[in-house]
């Protein structure tokens, strides 16, 4: 049976929820734009009711350009709410066919400033042939590779940027960690991270993470009397884990979607799903994404 769109299907346990990371399963990381299909899948099981939450390290900015300006255009059902969930944790925020709602931020979990205009200098004076500086990030700092540059030529870039960029968090007494290095501050604590991604450095708060991302949307959604049966997560990297690990242990049934196992499928007390479980053996990023979410959207059409 499908569900008319409007608050009174928010009074009913939906069957699935979906929380996705968007590089990647969503957006494409070469052009970082969502695919038409995409968009499509999304407001299918949208309009038949399943809540839609994307769980991101994306700034709020990105997700209205290029994940909810899309959807607008597509055409927003009245009474539909998508759910955004920014820079893993740290911001978050609704939309529907009236456009964003109220933009929420928790500024403790905020990198310092005058670190944050030091990365900026170093990355206009040493790495803008490579990257740019995310002037759209509230809460982390974030470097990305430049559309127009090889990955491969930026992979070897960052590493010598993540280097600096440690010095820099030493010489303002931050506490910092990066994969297995860790470096405390004064204090001897490590309060910060840097993350590297195939596209990108994300310096951010140690508290941020797609599990808090994942309890930012179960508040979202608990807000509005949503408590679905069971969820979907969808990431593309041995962090996006952590979305559906923070499910599985608050007790909700889950099946995590790794659209990019090139770093191989860790063991988990719940089903993960690959492209080659679809027959497609060869599919990563947003092709991978793309055929799951399609899939799930035939069945939304049948409930």
């Amino acid at each position: 049976m499908t569900l008319t769109p409007g608050p009174e299907h928010r009074r009913v346990q939906p069957p699935i929820g979906l929380l996705l990371d968007v590089d990647g399963p969503i957006a494409s990381p070469v052009t970082r734009t969502v695919p038409a299909g995409i968009i499509h899948s999304l407001l299918t099981m949208a309009a038949n009711g399943w809540p839609v939450v994307f769980n991101t390290g994306r700034s709020d900015t990105f997700i209205r350009e290029e994940v909810m300006e899309p959807l607008l255009a597509a055409g927003i059902p009245g009474g539909v709410r998508f759910h955004a969930v920014c820079e893993k944790g740290a911001v978050w925020f609704s939309f529907g066919a009236d456009g964003p709602g109220t933009l929420h931020m928790d500024r403790s979990l905020a990198v310092p400033q005058d670190y944050a205009a030091e990365v900026r200098k170093l990355v206009q004076s040493r790495y803008s042939s490579h990257m740019f500086f995310d002037e759209t990030k509230r809460s982390m700092v974030s470097v990305e590779q430049l559309i127009e540059v090889e990955n491969t030529d930026y992979l070897q870039e960052r590493e010598a940027f993540d280097a600096d960029a440690l010095k820099l968090m030493a010489s303002f007494d931050l506490g910092v960690s990066r994969l297995d290095h860790h470096v405390p501050n004064s204090d001897d604590r490590v309060d910060y991270r840097l993350d590297p991604t195939i596209i990108a450095t994300d310096i951010e708060s140690v508290r941020l993470g797609k599990d808090l991302g994942a309890q930012r949307a179960l508040e979202m959604l608990a807000a509005e009397g949503v408590i679905p049966h069971a969820w979907r997560t969808m990431g593309d990297s041995r962090t996006d884990y952590a979305m559906a690990d923070k499910l599985h242990h608050s007790g909700h049934a889950v099946v995590h979607v790794d659209v990019r196992p090139d770093d191989g499928v860790p063991l988990k007390p719940y089903p993960v799903l690959t492209a080659a479980h679809l027959g497609l053996p060869k599919a990563i990023h947003e092709e991978a994404g793309n055929a799951f979410l399609r899939t799930w959207a035939a069945i939304a059409r049948t409930l």
